[in-house]
């Protein structure tokens, strides 16, 4: 078996795996990326995984190479598994393995096929989302599905949180699902393409907050967003990311208004907003009502 995965999200699939007893000849993550104040090169939290268990870490430059292609040839898996590689995987390459690339996808397929499945289902206010256990084609996330599991979605639940109790759910139906898979046993399902909805990356022109928008719309934007790359605001011309915001009763601030009172509340397009947790730029995370109190706003100022 390959296995190929980057961030922490993956490491719950490829641990699950060991755990079941399951032969990784080699793991595949992206390169060692520079990181931090001092940009020193940091390895993917895959990569430290597959080393603590004694695995061989391929860092392709990109899985194009003819380089990367000449090593899967070599070892010859029946079956690899990708859990948010983070490239696409071309068609030689696809093929080059006899039982296909089993794909972890955080999304109810055929619903936010694409880069961003957790994050969109948290903005768009969804209730509902889960893991499916698909077969890798060519087509962005088009492959028969082998297995899929259903959770709510709580309703301060962030993107991070809800990525996290995705990686786990997904690392159980993983390691119960591949081997009966491999077997024969489950045949893959094909996708209704009629119901596909998509979940590209976040663009820039989506993070920052447009106050005139429902309280609703907003609180699941920032709930969406975190922790990265972080929904934001201005105040006085100085950027302030939003991580953390409770719909607060009253109707009476004006969008982006800020009230008078202790708490930061903050008005929408059809109600208030508290802001629980904030970050003024060059400032540490902060509760909203300790920001308040440094910056002293003025009556009738506003979050723009």
């Amino acid at each position: 078996m390959l296995f190929l995965g980057t961030p922490s999200w993956a490491v719950p699939s490829l641990e699950g795996l060991l755990e079941a007893g399951a032969e990784v000849a080699a793991v595949v993550t992206n390169p060692d990326r520079p990181s931090g104040r001092g940009m020193e090169l940091k390895p993917p939290p895959v990569k430290e995984t597959a080393v603590a268990a004694g695995l061989e870490v391929l860092q392709p430059a990109g899985a194009r190479s003819p380089e990367f292609f000449e090593r899967i040839t070599a070892i010859a898996p029946d079956v690899a598994v990708v859990v948010a590689y983070g490239s696409i995987l071309p068609k030689p390459v696809l093929d080059a393995v006899p039982h296909g690339f089993v794909n972890v996808h955080f999304s109810l397929l055929p619903e936010y096929r694409g880069a961003a499945p957790v994050q969109r289902a948290v903005m768009d206010g969804k209730k509902e989302t889960g893991v499916s256990i698909m077969v890798l084609t060519e087509g962005m996330d088009e492959g028969p599905v082998v297995a899929a599991a259903a959770t709510e979605i709580g309703a301060s639940e962030t993107a991070g949180q809800l990525g996290e109790r995705l990686a786990g759910i997904g690392a159980t139906l993983l390691a119960e699902t591949l081997p009966a898979y491999v077997d024969g046993t489950i045949d893959p399902v094909p996708q209704d393409d009629s119901l596909a909805t998509y979940a590209p990356k976040i663009s820039t022109d989506e993070v920052r907050i447009d106050w005139s928008r429902p309280a609703s719309e907003i609180h699941d934007l920032v709930r969406g967003l975190n922790p990265a790359p972080g929904a934001w605001s201005t105040f006085r011309d100085a950027r302030v990311k939003v991580h953390a915001t409770t719909p607060a009763a009253g109707s009476d601030l004006g969008p982006g208004e800020i009230d008078g009172d202790a708490e930061l509340l903050v008005g929408t397009g059809d109600g208030n907003l508290r802001l629980d947790e904030v970050q003024p730029a060059g400032k540490k995370r902060m509760d909203g009502s300790e920001m308040k109190r440094g910056m002293r706003p003025e009556p009738g100022e506003r979050l723009q």
